[in-house]
């Protein structure tokens, strides 16, 4: 079967898509991979992609500007001439996005994850589809890795997943390898890559962390730091300089996508904010050491490989949202210390482990990447947080909203709930509260099933108000009121459909109370 995957994302984003289109490729489909044509370039990195389809997205938006006729030409053009030769027989849209969905459609009709109807209402395949949808708008929500739901919204179930990167070249590791020769002149036993830069400031571990940093790395374990970033970045090398009294090599702005890639299979490890970076080093078996700050957090943004280290500041506010504006003047960057790091670092680079304990007082909670036994990706605590409110209501998401997402029937963990009696009887109040609404709807959508009468109708649409604003103003269920609000949504019109997702929501709310 033809596949065309659609991921018109970032290039983190589009580089964790691997795991799907290798999963497909396994199962003998031929691959075709929609993209934006500025990420286009990306796609030499990856594996099992038979045909590339980048989409002239900027093209597109310049034209609607001057004239849409000619806007709608180009699209045809390209629509017709490339993706039409393809003739993909099933989409796989990771994109939910309005013009992702719309892409989708034009394609084929049998669409998996973000689809559209014959009406131009969007359409999710799957609950996972949804939950993907709902949670990448809010932070500190989704405890699954957004590979994992990627695979699960692709519709590949329970299968082992792989994220493993194309290998560069011969010729473009000996050409970095020259590189980084010509600077050192053999002074270093090694390299240590940072990415100084990220997507936004706030999400960027200040300059000076990264010189002490280097600074003990370099003193004290003989490896040289390599600076890398894009052109729009070089500031940064610069302040790095003027702050750092240790040798350097400072790549910032002067790799293309495929040297950066041959430059991080030479380094012993690689320091790195939440970056599209982060996830290459991940894809080519590179160690990383990775700093979440603001909106950015481990559990679904972390490196896609076992093992990596992953550190953010142990501040209830953290994760914020992406509209949240801080009132102390965004304190997780400079809580987290380079001695922190520099802590477990040094255990990694003499011994091949991460420091098993945290040092005294560092503020900061730190994480291994970990394969969980249902095969996604988790994380295990380094620094005594494994046990907290904050992971112990992880670790229920994950249990309760994978059966959920599932569409199978939920049982309580085998783990006693170790939250606190503050958090649990916030939760058990929510659930009893929704759990009850969702009784009565059950009772009025079966009556309105059998005689509309409007008085009925009326409660019911009380309820469903009142359910949707319960759990959406609880930060615990935030996600789980905003599916809700959008799955009964889409089932306005078929009763049987609607009482058959409530009984899934009340089932759910059922057994998570009890196991509190």
């Amino acid at each position: 079967m033809r596949i065309l995957v659609i991921n018109l994302t970032r290039f983190g984003d589009l580089l964790q898509t691997q795991p799907v289109i290798s999963g497909l490729k396994a199962q003998g489909h031929e691959i075709g991979l929609m993209c934006l044509e500025n990420f286009a370039s990306a796609v030499s990195l990856m594996r099992d992609v038979d045909q590339v389809f980048p989409l002239p997205g900027a093209a597109l938006l310049a034209r609607l500007d001057a004239d849409w006729q000619s806007a709608l030409n180009l699209f045809w053009q390209w629509g017709g001439e490339e993706l039409h030769s393809f003739a993909p027989e099933r989409v796989v849209n990771l994109t939910a996005t309005l013009p992702g969905r719309l892409l989708s459609r034009f394609a084929t009709e049998d669409v998996q994850g973000f689809a559209m109807d014959e009406f131009g209402f969007a359409v999710n395949s799957s609950p996972w589809a949804a939950f993907l949808q709902v949670s990448s708008r809010s932070r500190g929500c989704s405890p699954y890795n957004l590979v994992d739901q990627f695979w699960r919204v692709s519709g590949l179930g329970a299968g082992e997943r792989t994220y493993r990167l194309a290998e560069p070249t011969i010729e473009a590791k000996a050409e970095m390898q020259a590189r980084l020769e010509a600077v050192s002149k053999g002074q270093a036993s090694g390299y240590v890559a940072l990415q100084l830069g990220a997507s936004d400031d706030k999400r960027r571990w200040p300059i000076g962390h990264f010189a002490a940093l280097a600074m003990r790395i370099w003193n004290e374990q003989g490896l040289m730091p390599v600076l890398l970033g894009t052109q729009a970045e070089v500031d940064l090398g610069e302040r790095f300089a003027r702050e750092a009294s240790c040798p350097h090599i400072n790549l910032i702005g002067a790799t293309n996508l495929t040297q950066l890639a041959a430059v991080l299979t030479e380094m012993h490890l690689l320091v790195t904010n939440d970056t599209g970076t982060m996830h290459l080093a991940a894809g080519l078996g590179t160690p990383v050491c990775a700093v979440f700050l603001v909106t950015a957090q481990p559990w679904d943004t972390g490196p896609y490989a076992a093992g990596s280290l992953c550190v953010e500041a142990d501040l209830d506010c953290h994760p914020c949202g992406f509209r949240h504006r801080c009132q102390i003047d965004h304190a997780c960057r400079s809580m987290v210390k380079p001695d922190a790091l520099y802590h477990y670092i040094r255990a990694f680079i003499e011994t091949g482990q991460w420091a098993a304990k945290a040092p005294a007082s560092t503020g900061v909670r730190v994480w291994k990447t970990v394969v969980q036994p249902d095969g996604t990706m988790g994380l295990e605590s380094l620094s005594g947080h494994e046990d907290v409110d904050r992971t112990s209501w992880v670790h229920l998401q994950r249990h309760f909203y994978r059966q959920f997402l599932d569409e199978v029937e939920p049982i309580p963990p085998r783990k006693a709930s170790l939250l606190s009696a503050e958090v649990t009887d916030s939760a058990s109040r929510v659930l009893g509260q929704a759990g009850q609404l969702l009784f009565l709807m059950g009772e009025q959508a079966t009556a309105l099933a059998q005689v509309p009468l409007p008085m009925v109708k009326n409660k019911f649409l009380g309820n469903f108000e009142r359910v949707t604003a319960l759990l959406a103003e609880a930060p615990l269920f935030s996600v789980l009121g905003d599916m809700w609000h959008q799955e009964s949504q889409s089932m306005v019109s078929d009763f049987a459909m609607l009482s058959a997702l409530i009984k899934r929501y009340s089932r759910l709310v059922e057994v998570w109370r009890r196991c509190l």
